[in-house]
């Protein structure tokens, strides 16, 4: 490759910048359900320790009450947090929310083990109408089941809801419901 050619790509890859995959920032706030799933670090399996997944609880639902929110399912896996959560007034912050509850937890996690804990980025999906929460709920507890680490969801002990008694909705809804992201890759 000549000096030129070089010169060229040299100067495409500093131009190149991530795409920004967000909606508009108000498009997070008011009284809206969100389907958010955020990862460790690299992928690290980091969420086994009960210990811990009861401090990072404790500290989502102070991030939730700061923020005005329910939390209706999670599921703490190994290496990610599934979690359906609903604004419970117009001054909801979707964002806010996860801004508050990943620096807060991390840093716990990171004066303990100096690792981080969060990834920069969560995937997000605010449900459409006519999006059955129950079918959200039923994908985020049947996660533990799908990637066979225990036979049935009432038997994860990370898994739960700060609303409901999400052991007595365990039963599939009439139709599954699948992450955008997930249909895409179909």
């Amino acid at each position: 490759m000549g000096c030129q050619a070089k010169a060229r790509l040299h100067t495409n890859m500093v131009k190149f910048r991530r795409k920004n995959i967000r909606l508009p920032r108000t498009a997070y706030i008011g009284q809206q359900w969100y389907f958010l799933t955020t990862c460790t670090q690299e992928r690290a399996p980091f969420l086994s320790d009960r210990g811990h997944i009861q401090e990072l609880l404790t500290s989502l639902k102070d991030g939730a009450a700061a923020q005005r929110f329910a939390i209706q399912a999670y599921c703490f896996m190994p290496n990610h947090l599934h979690l359906l959560a609903s604004g419970e007034s117009d001054t909801s912050d979707c964002m806010a929310f996860i801004n508050l509850f990943k620096p807060t937890s991390g840093f716990v996690f990171k004066q303990r083990t100096g690792q981080r804990l969060w990834q920069h980025k969560s995937y997000d999906h605010i449900l459409r109408p006519g999006d059955s929460w129950q079918a959200v709920a039923w994908y985020i507890w049947m996660n533990p089941v799908r990637q066979s680490l225990c036979p049935r969801p009432e038997d994860w002990p990370y898994s739960g809801s700060e609303t409901v008694d999400w052991r007595r909705l365990l039963t599939p809804p009439e139709q599954l419901w699948t992450p955008p992201r997930k249909k895409r890759a179909m």
